[in-house]
């Protein structure tokens, strides 16, 4: 973990923050403090604040930002769920328990060491360590992704999540029983200022939508569709935990534990989006995994 420690002094007053620690942090640019900023990594007086805030006299500013080690990525003989493939895109259904990209904790046994051994053509848009990865999902969630083969198709898919039209709809089972029909979560996510591992609802976070339906209702769960309008880390996890609904069986949001599963019990059922080649709209859908399908089964006979 890289730190950095400044307490504000009279000269300093009144300026902004993302201006002054672009002079007293080495080798930063304003862009990148920003960033740090909007990521949690950088408090006041241990408080999130925006980019533009003004400092006082004795403010204390923090500053953690994780060290990032080399990740190796290396092919590896992984089977796949294909479920549609061409030269400019490839659609997999995930399995649960796959991280989706390496990191400095899992380097092998991801989709990207699959992918790189199912085909060398991947787009570089998402760097070395995510080469054709333009969304992700949890390691305990399974279901659809869209892998780009090429920068330009990479791109056309990226500006669709960031234009909110790719379809991205998931199931889940939630904890307590909802009263109404369907409605909609608009709160802005951010890191969790205490606990940086875990996302939450946060002012000054970024915007966050998603929608939901229930499907079944039970004794004491819920069965839910989410569609997401936004794609923010962790973002159905924690929309439901913060409505007082969180996901069985997630471990990071909830420390209910009246079910036993591995992992949060939600998947990834339905996505759909414009192919940038062929100027078509594609749409996919997986069925319920075995362990989604035997949960919902043990619902209905408690119920």
């Amino acid at each position: 973990m890289n730190s950095f420690h400044h307490v504000v002094k009279e000269t300093e007053q009144d300026s902004r923050i993302d201006r002054l620690l672009t002079q007293l942090v080495a080798n930063t640019s304003r862009t990148q403090i920003q960033k740090m900023i909007e990521s949690g990594f950088i408090t006041v007086n241990q408080q999130r604040i925006k980019s533009n805030y003004k400092c006082q006299i004795a403010d204390k500013i923090d500053l953690e930002i994780p060290v990032k080690e080399e990740v190796q990525i290396e092919p590896e003989n992984i089977p796949l769920e294909i479920v549609y493939e061409d030269k400019d895109l490839l659609v997999v259904n995930k399995r649960k328990g796959m991280v989706v990209h390496p990191t400095a904790e899992h380097q092998q046994g991801t989709l990207v060491n699959a992918l790189r051994y199912h085909t060398d053509q991947l787009s570089r848009r998402g760097g070395v360590e995510r080469p054709g990865i333009v969304h992700r999902i949890d390691r305990d969630t399974s279901g659809l992704l869209v892998v780009a083969k090429n920068d330009t198709t990479h791109l056309h898919l990226t500006e669709q999540l960031q234009a909110r039209t790719m379809v991205r709809v998931y199931e889940a089972l939630v904890y307590g029983v909802i009263d109404h029909e369907d409605g909609m979560i608009d709160a802005p996510i951010g890191r969790n200022p205490n606990h940086r591992v875990q996302m939450d609802v946060v002012t000054g976070g970024r915007p966050a939508v998603t929608h939901f339906k229930v499907l079944e209702r039970y004794d004491e769960f819920t069965y839910i569709m989410c569609e997401l309008e936004t794609g923010r880390t962790h973002q159905i996890r924690v929309h439901m935990n913060y409505i007082g609904h969180p996901l069985v069986g997630d471990p990071k949001y909830t420390k209910r534990q009246t079910i036993r599963t591995d992992g949060q019990a939600l998947f990834a059922k339905k996505l759909g989006f414009v192919h940038p080649a062929l100027d078509q709209w594609m749409e996919f859908e997986v069925e319920q995994p075995e362990y989604f399908d035997k949960l919902l089964k043990a619902m209905k006979e408690r119920s």
